[in-house]
């Protein structure tokens, strides 16, 4: 209850200074309207982080589910009786990419301006302390918007008298953004709260509980995500300086930025509602569900990682039969699909006649294998002439932490992560590596591998520590693929950001999903098998602001999925 009164008093109060805007070219009307003059600024601080971290269905089901969780290479659909093809979000879709990532995007931007308008200096209900909070909240916003899109609005994005703001490149935005979070770290200096008296921050802000420190080093975490993302870049010239300054002024190092939501949430479809990932698990009464995907469970099994049983679940398995196609051109493919069902379950560690069982006549084939004992993912952006050869009970699921609905008798649901201890210290490792930092980088990824499976309430095992993985050793690129792939999986169900990871280094290798084979991969139409390295600009933009979305098309590229951004060339 108190749950559902802390997000019903942030969404009601921002209702009176915002409307449902979609597009830039609305979000700079009156975002500092707000005229009540009794209220406190903590009332708003739920809203701008549940808003951002956990939305209504629409950006966890269109956006993470069906695009961004897939391109980060962690989760795959189209399996035989799935309502998906294995292409959905591979193939783009305006309704789906618009509605899911480009619109809640580029909403949130209204919602962030209108507190630290409110906030800020001459505002309403002005506290510096509230607007430092708010600075870190947009940083990690368009840190998210622009990995994703590339050139986006920002220097002029709340701007009241540009209605139509232009696209600033990445560049601009990186270190617009580290400026904003400096400004925020020098307003926290050595302060530990926020407000006072009836003003006081506290079970409001539902990272931090209210701990002004907290939110330094977050801050401080982000500038060196974003420093490290931006070193070598072209043009760029401030990396090396900011992640000295982030690690010297301190990053999380003990404790996580993640928001669990609110489980008795009722509304999921609302503007300020909280779904969660079992919504849309259980959305239309089966079918919609998702795999694990063969990139997870060949980073986990394969270095004997012990979040494998905590992050996923056995396969099904029992007897799977699968009936080979008699007409059209499905026929001529049956060998090619027949040996990638072999090959998938070779992948998977599975031997034949021990962990499982195939019959194969000239009608069908029949795999029989142990219930809920092997760990198999599914490969991802299948073609959907292989659907048939995909069943279902033959792939791990996700964890029922991760799946867990709603109301479900106070069982526990996975937060969303905003930015995690284990990921601060991988990051100070691939800093000393890069010979950006000074130090010991092992003994900072020894912190990040044990503050990483902490999280899901296990430890470094002695397999794991006995594995390649299980150590930073080796050449250079070695031990930045560890990191990587650390990274990436420390940020599961963060899809933007583990995608980010992908397509910023390369690693996991796994997880960079290509296909020459449009029988087996889709090609995913105009990709043409390519790796998918951005998202496409909001359809109803080029209609609201086209001539500054054509300018940022001059200069980044085309607006397709396969322009590569900034920091990825």
């Amino acid at each position: 209850m108190k749950n559902k009164i802390l997000i019903f008093c942030s969404s009601f109060l921002l209702t009176l200074t915002l409307s449902c805007e979609k597009d830039f070219n609305e979000i700079n009307e009156r975002p500092d309207a707000l005229s009540t003059n009794d209220i406190s600024a903590k009332f708003f601080v739920t809203e701008i982080q549940q808003r951002l971290l956990r939305g209504n269905m629409f950006p966890i089901w269109l956006g993470n589910i069906i695009h961004v969780d897939q391109f980060a290479g962690q989760s795959s659909n189209g399996w035989a009786g799935s309502s998906w093809n294995g292409d959905l979000g591979w193939l783009f879709n305006s309704g789906w990419s618009d509605g899911g990532c480009w619109n809640f995007l580029s909403g949130y931007n209204s919602v962030i301006t209108s507190y630290l308008n409110n906030v800020g200096e001459g505002g309403t209900l002005e506290d510096e302390m509230y607007y430092a909070l708010g600075l870190v909240m947009k940083g990690f916003y368009y840190q998210q918007f622009t990995d994703a899109y590339g050139m986006i609005p920002f220097t002029e994005a709340s701007d009241p008298n540009i209605a139509l703001p232009k696209y600033d490149d990445q560049l601009t935005i990186y270190k617009g953004i580290i400026a904003d979070l400096d400004n925020a770290i020098s307003i926290i200096g050595s302060k530990t709260e926020a407000g006072s008296a009836f003003g006081k921050l506290a079970e409001n802000d539902v990272i931090f509980n209210g701990n002004m420190q907290r939110w330094k080093q977050a801050a401080n975490s982000l500038k060196l995500r974003i420093a490290l993302r931006a070193h070598g870049g072209v043009g760029e010239d401030f990396s090396a300086a900011a992640v000295s300054e982030a690690i010297s002024s301190g990053v999380l190092a003990d404790v996580d930025a993640m928001f669990a939501g609110f489980p008795g949430e009722t509304n999921i479809w609302g503007a300020s509602s909280a779904a969660c990932f079992g919504d849309v698990y259980t959305f239309g009464g089966g079918g919609s569900d998702w795999r694990i995907s063969q990139a997870m469970t060949d980073v986990l099994k394969g270095n004997d990682d012990p979040r494998l049983t905590k992050m996923t679940k056995p396969a099904v398995g029992g007897i799977m039969k699968i009936t080979k196609p008699t007409s059209g051109e499905g026929v001529a493919l049956i060998d090619d699909h027949v040996a990638f069902v072999k090959s998938t379950l070779d992948a998977a560690g599975l031997v034949l006649d021990t962990d499982y069982t195939w019959t194969e006549t000239a009608a069908d084939l029949t795999i029989t294998m142990p219930e809920n004992t092997n760990y198999i993912g599914m490969p991802s952006r299948i073609s959907p002439k292989l659907k048939g050869y995909m069943p279902g009970p033959m792939f791990s699921e996700p964890a029922d932490i991760i799946t867990q609905v709603r109301n479900s008798s106070g069982k526990e649901q996975f937060p969303s992560v905003l930015m995690t201890s284990a990921d601060s210290h991988f990051m100070i490792a691939e800093a000393i590596v890069k010979g950006l930092a000074a130090g010991d980088a092992n003994t900072y990824y020894q912190l990040g591998l044990e503050k990483a499976m902490a999280i899901w309430q296990t430890s470094p095992s002695s397999d794991f520590t006995a594995s390649s993985m299980g150590s930073l050793t080796g050449t250079m690129e070695e031990k930045l693929e560890k990191i990587a792939s650390q990274r990436w999986l420390v940020n599961y169900t963060n899809g933007y950001e583990s995608w980010a990871i992908v397509r910023d280094t390369g690693y996991p290798t796994a997880a960079v999903i290509t296909s020459d084979n449009n029988d087996i991969i889709s090609f995913a139409g105009e990709m043409n098998g390519k790796q998918v390295q951005r998202l496409r600009y909001g359809t109803n933009t080029y209609n609201t602001n086209g001539a500054n979305v054509n300018a940022a098309v001059s200069v980044q590229g085309p607006d397709n999925n396969t322009t590569k951004l900034w920091y990825a060339k």
